[in-house]
């Protein structure tokens, strides 16, 4: 089954090991993803972010640059198997010469300080998509509240504050663009002020319904069912803490059955064109019983056990997914 994944962090973790001094390579490595897991995983298509942790990066947009260019120095090695996308045509062209293909994120838009040249600038580059903020409230506009309190971490919606003036330009450019807006980690707000300001289809890289989850970083029905009427996908996301209401004391594990528990009731309220993957690989930790890209087949074995067919399977692994992108991508 070829899969589209919306979202990972592995870029950024080779850049720590990079920054480390220790051997690192996207073909092969310890981390969640590498292009030989890939490969077994029959991947179609991988989506890397360049995630930008602003509370440890005093000049974001210096540091992204980095990761841009480290995205290309590794990928570029290993273009007879992997080829960089920038348009829906070069997905195609790759699947029919029997390559994959990466595409380049951002995750955190503060990486372009509010200048609308400097998103510009990240499209030139071969950025397709990027979320509006990460955890911290930005140029942009603001994130859902976390913060933590002796070592626990609480969360809360945000549904007051959205979009700045400036986020709401940046949206619209993003449209005019052809770069797919991405609504993880924004506020409930500023997700309502997308929906506003915006006419396409737009994502949620990896986010998962909240009724299942209470997790803010989740999607209320609300936003599901408009997400879904605007033709837009949500990713789902295989963090455990996302998928799961765990009580204190249990041991949280990223299961597939609470995966499809998710993808049922996004079904429900939305539609099943609506569901796509958002692994968060390498931006995940804990236990996972999806370890990585050739794990993909317990998915779908679980998906059919649960009765959904084959149709609707290839429409979450890609399908999806490859419609957004065949609308939006220039």
């Amino acid at each position: 089954m070829k899969v589209v994944d919306m979202h990972c962090d592995t870029i950024s973790e080779l850049f720590y090991r990079k920054e480390e001094g220790k051997v690192f390579s996207i073909l092969k490595n310890d981390c969640h993803i590498d292009l030989e897991r890939m490969k077994k995983g029959d991947y179609c298509l991988q989506n890397f972010a360049l995630f930008t942790n602003l509370a440890r990066q005093e000049h974001p947009f210096e540091y992204c640059m980095k990761l841009v260019a480290l995205f290309y120095t590794e990928l570029e090695k290993y273009e007879d198997i992997i080829g960089i996308v920038k348009s829906y045509r070069d997905i195609e062209e790759n699947r029919k010469n029997g390559k994959m293909s990466a595409m380049l994120t951002i995750e955190e838009g503060a990486v372009c300080q509010g200048e609308l040249a400097f998103l510009r600038d990240f499209y030139r580059l071969g950025v397709r998509m990027a979320t509006l903020t990460w955890n911290y409230k930005n140029e942009l506009g603001h994130p859902n509240r976390i913060w933590e309190e002796n070592g626990e971490a609480f969360f809360e919606p945000e549904k007051e504050h959205g979009l700045t003036e400036k986020g709401i330009a940046f949206v619209q450019e993003m449209e005019r663009l052809g770069m797919v807006i991405d609504v993880s980690h924004l506020s409930d707000a500023g997700i309502e002020d997308v929906f506003r300001y915006t006419e396409k289809p737009f994502v949620a890289s990896h986010s998962n319904a909240r009724t299942i989850a209470s997790n803010p970083r989740n999607l209320t029905d609300d936003m599901i069912k408009k997400l879904s009427e605007r033709g837009g996908v949500t990713g789902i996301n295989y963090c455990a803490d996302f998928l799961h209401d765990w009580k204190k004391g249990e041991g949280a594990l990223s299961r597939v059955e609470d995966m499809v528990s998710h993808m049922k009731h996004i079904k429900k309220v939305g539609s099943i064109q609506c569901i796509g993957l958002g692994s968060d690989f390498d931006g995940i930790g804990g236990n996972l019983e999806m370890k990585s890209p050739e794990d993909l087949p317990l998915l779908e074995a679980y998906m059919k056990k649960e009765g959904f067919s084959e149709s609707e399977i290839e429409a979450v692994f890609y399908g999806n997914v490859l419609r957004v992108y065949k609308e939006i991508l220039q």
